[in-house]
């Protein structure tokens, strides 16, 4: 049997309470990200093949053991060509740099304006030239997201480069049914809205959400970050996106207050509850890519070059952010979902499917489509499977609201208890070895008041209320 590891938070078939999950932050800071590795997760599982998640670990030293363990490793990726990951991709590079199996990149992205402007990009060259050309050592093609990434590759002297989109469009193979259920939107209508807090404080989604909130009262925000998720759950406000209060997630936003908000650590909890809605606009390209998914019809609000070319490549309905925000009427759901054409993108579906199985091929991995039950086994065994639901705003005071709270927190207090006993013992037995080892008391303390302190903290302020 072949065996793959893929670049993702988790399998998805690992059910985890929702405090386990914020806790680990198997999302990897953004929901958006289990999407697509939970599509390429269910492409790549054949009979003859296993997908291992590696919990997006990148430890150089782990490199022998994967060499040995696994015959191709391969990286869903978005906005990696982005200044804030730089970090982290030479990292990916430098584990790449020490295998000898194939490593194949689905859908990687460069971030700039939605002008293609790539001069931001300009100090990471290197650093993008380096991780390219350990993959290409690795691979055939390097798969891009869309136009605007191909170009900045080839600039670069890449040859080898395919655009072929995101796999999460490719959860389902060649079908994608999107259709508008009703004739036009009314005051009635089920609708989500999405977005970013860069969005929402700097480039006029906030003021769009607003005046959608004061004319939709069936309105629901759905969050994809992991402080919008810990805002929700345990009305933390430590991180600094806190400071956005525009956000739907923000305890003292009213939509808040109203329950309107939401946030999914499971791809599948997030699809369902989409099916119900009529419409999902926003900035978000994977909170809209979740509602067509659904089957609802959705407009992305593109803020950047990674959601342009994303749309324009799939042909999602689409509009810029900078444009409409001018004009409070041009981005009133019922406007754009009037506007909205579907046609381009099912009717386009098929072709670039084909066009994604092809660079499949070309990189040697098969997929359950052509060689397996087209993923009849995954849904399957995913339907089975007791996933959490939504994260919704922490409004109760009930004590079965604060009984799974603090049963979390009870569990933890006991591990870390655990913890400290092990490296008490630890340090026992070096002590006897040599003098002078310091005591871990500090680290062992910072991390209890990290892992305990602030939820119960939060915990402790939602009861008084």
């Amino acid at each position: 049997m072949k065996r793959i590891l893929l670049r993702s938070g988790k399998s998805p078939y690992d059910v985890l309470s929702i405090e386990e999950a914020l806790h680990r932050d198997v999302i990897a800071t953004n929901a958006g990200n289990l999407i697509f590795s939970d599509a390429a997760h269910k492409i790549l599982e054949t009979p003859d093949t296993e997908v291992v998640s590696n919990g997006i670990g990148t430890d150089v030293a782990a490199a022998a053991r994967i060499n040995e363990e696994y015959d191709a490793f391969v990286i869903p990726l978005a906005n990696a060509f982005r200044p804030s990951f730089e970090g982290r991709l030479k990292r990916l590079t430098r584990l790449i740099g020490k295998l000898r199996i194939p490593v194949v990149v689905l859908g990687v992205g460069a971030q700039t304006g939605v002008s293609y402007n790539p001069a931001r990009l300009k100090p990471m060259e290197q650093s993008v030239r380096e991780f390219c050309s350990a993959v290409l050592d690795r691979s055939a093609s390097i798969g891009a997201r869309g136009e605007f990434t191909e170009q900045y590759l080839r600039d670069m002297g890449f040859r080898d480069v395919e655009v072929i989109g995101c796999p999460s469009l490719f959860m389902y193979g060649r079908d994608l049914d999107v259709r508008k259920r009703v004739p036009e939107l009314t005051a009635e209508s089920r609708i989500a809205v999405n977005g970013s807090h860069s969005a929402v404080q700097k480039q006029g989604l906030g003021r769009i959400i607003s005046r959608t909130h004061a004319r939709y009262p069936n309105l629901c925000f759905v969050g994809q970050n992991l402080s919008d998720a810990r805002q929700l759950h345990w009305r933390d406000l430590t991180d600094p996106n806190a400071r956005v209060t525009a956000m739907p997630t923000h305890p003292d936003h009213p939509m808040y207050r109203e329950g309107k908000a939401r946030m999914y650590v499971d791809p599948i909890t997030w699809f369902d509850d989409l099916r119900s809605f009529d419409f999902s606009f926003g900035s978000r390209i994977h909170g809209n890519i979740a509602a067509l998914l659904a089957g609802t019809p959705a407009t992305v609000l593109c803020s950047d070059s990674r959601t342009l070319e994303l749309c324009r490549y799939f042909e999602i309905p689409h509009q810029r952010l900078d444009q409409v925000a001018k004009d409070p009427e041009a981005a009133d759901p019922a406007r754009l979902y009037a506007q909205s054409d579907f046609g381009g993108l099912t009717g386009g579906h098929a072709e670039r499917f084909a066009r994604f199985t092809a660079f499949l091929d070309k990189n040697g991995l098969r997929n359950t489509f052509t060689h397996g039950d087209g993923g009849a086994a995954f849904e399957e065994r995913m339907r089975s499977l007791p996933f959490p639901p939504g994260v919704r705003p922490w409004n109760d005071t009930d004590l079965a609201s604060l009984a799974g709270r603090f049963g979390w927190l009870h569990t933890r207090v006991g591990e870390l208890a655990e913890d400290n006993d092990r490296l008490k013992r630890e340090l026992a037995r070096a002590s006897k070895a040599r003098d002078g080892v310091p005591a871990p008391a500090a680290s062992v303390y910072r991390r209890a008041r990290r892992v305990v302190g602030r939820p119960l903290r939060r915990a402790l302020q939602s009861g008084k209320q």
